[in-house]
């Protein structure tokens, strides 16, 4: 029926507050309508024909009469609103309890910990925006050679370091020193690299970014897929969120560009099984930054490359376009947003214009491709492949 299944995900792209926003200061959040009501409206003629526009008002977003797609939304069951946590639901696995998270810093334990390993000291240890403690420590960092320690309202453990200072390789490896002292109650969802350079008043963040999650605490799609012999590619952070696990072949991005022209090479080269491909800048360069222009400019840039995405589909090929959680730049925070996300559909032998409604879980998402590409099912998620294929 389904031979090979795409799977996108735009990082942080929320469709409204879920019910439960309250209780994560959420109230109200919704990342795609405040980004499209602050430039003056969106311009996505691609997705809106997928049917982006029935999933509420959207400035600028026309509600298609017969959409070329199937369209949804998907509530996020597990608790927690950060990227693991997101894209684990997607894959089957869902969590009861959330990462921690350190609003007033890591404890004296864990830091201790970490220096003795590392053999240096080091700087910050608050919760900070990244891009706003580099320029606070920046030139204390340079004089001291001590790494600057960070957080968020995530469940993060950032490590921030001049690359002339402290060079990528050995930042890494001071990551994953942290990710193996990291063991609960103190198991955050990801240690991240943050190599930045330049000089004091100018230090700008590279492209050198390293997630590095903790390993997936139950069977997910991908390792489903991989044991059944189907080719499971990674592109973007993928490999990172999953801790490597269940692909069969990693392929790190350093742009959106990149990650886009990356999922079009495997759709020429891999005939079958799954291509899950994360764009990371609506969330990382825009979301984190408040730039609600930024961020419209990025999902503008992403309609303009899906029918490039399209072109190279097969006949019996799925692509499925969501998201992971919010990131509401338009709020006084820079953290993600308890939120919906979208859910559209295409297939040139699937059904056109169905509504998919509220799903419960974004594990029906993973339910989905695994009843798509006949492996037994999931642990958690409700199928909507019968809707979706009854065309």
């Amino acid at each position: 029926m389904v031979n090979r299944v795409i799977l996108i995900v735009l990082d942080g792209v929320g469709v409204g507050a879920q019910p439960d926003a309250n209780a994560y200061g959420d109230e109200g959040a919704h990342t795609l309508a405040h980004v499209a009501e602050a430039v003056g409206g969106l311009r996505v003629p691609n997705l809106e024909a997928l049917g982006l526009g029935h999933l509420g008002p959207l400035a600028g977003v026309r509600r298609t009469a017969q959409p070329d797609g199937c369209f949804g939304r998907m509530a996020e069951l597990s608790k927690g609103k950060d990227s693991t946590t997101g894209h684990w639901e997607m894959t089957g696995v869902v969590l009861e309890k959330p990462f921690p998270t350190f609003p007033n810093g890591f404890p004296p334990e864990i830091i201790e910990s970490f220096q003795q390993a590392i053999g240096r000291k080091t700087l910050g240890n608050y919760a900070a925006s990244g891009t706003a403690i580099i320029q606070e420590m920046g030139i204390q960092h340079l004089q001291t050679g001590s790494p600057i320690i960070y957080t968020s309202a995530d469940s993060a453990f950032q490590i921030a370091a001049h690359e002339q200072v402290i060079p990528a390789e050995e930042l890494y490896g001071m990551c994953r020193t942290a990710r193996k002292l990291l063991s609960p109650p103190h198991q955050v969802a990801r240690v991240i690299a943050r190599p930045f350079t330049g000089e004091p008043g100018a230090f700008v963040r590279t492209d050198g970014r390293r997630d590095f999650s903790v390993e997936p605490t139950a069977p997910t799609l991908l390792d489903s897929l991989k044991a059944e012999g189907y080719p499971v590619i990674g592109i973007g952070k993928i490999d990172d969120l999953f801790k490597g696990r269940g692909l069969t072949r990693a392929v790190p991005t350093k742009s959106d560009t990149a990650t886009v022209e990356e999922t079009l090479r495997a759709l020429k080269s891999v005939p079958r099984g799954l291509i899950f491909s994360n764009l990371i800048e609506f969330d990382m360069l825009y979301g984190h930054r408040n730039d609600a222009a930024g961020f419209a400019r990025a999902v503008q840039a992403f309609d303009a490359r899906l029918p490039d995405i399209i072109g190279g589909m097969q006949q019996d090929d799925l692509l499925c376009i969501t998201a992971d959680h919010g990131n509401d730049p338009t709020r006084s925070g820079t953290d993600h947003t308890r939120e919906y996300v979208p859910l559209l559909v295409y297939g040139a032998r699937a059904a056109r214009g169905v509504n998919l409604g509220t799903r419960k879980s974004f594990a029906d998402l993973g339910q989905t491709i695994a009843e798509s590409l006949a492996i037994k099912r999931l642990a958690r998620g409700e199928s909507f492949l019968h809707v979706v294929m009854q065309g």
